[in-house]
């Protein structure tokens, strides 16, 4: 059994995050960065969280 690690995506627009998640998960990259962009229309501390995971995330696998 492979045991897929959250790291950030090649696949990306600013820092890779959000393809990163959707990677993990099996989820659209759009739609992820689509439902980023709508939640930050709401109050609290997405863009605070998307620059910590850019930090704390690593980097995409270098095959």
């Amino acid at each position: 059994m492979t045991t897929r690690r959250l790291a950030r995506s090649r696949n990306r627009v600013l820092f890779g995050v959000c393809g990163g998640i959707a990677e993990h998960y099996g989820w659209s990259p759009g739609k992820v960065r689509l439902a980023f962009v709508l939640s930050c229309l709401l109050p609290g501390p997405q863009f605070l969280l998307y620059i910590v995971l850019a930090i704390l995330m690593p980097g995409p696998d270098k095959h």
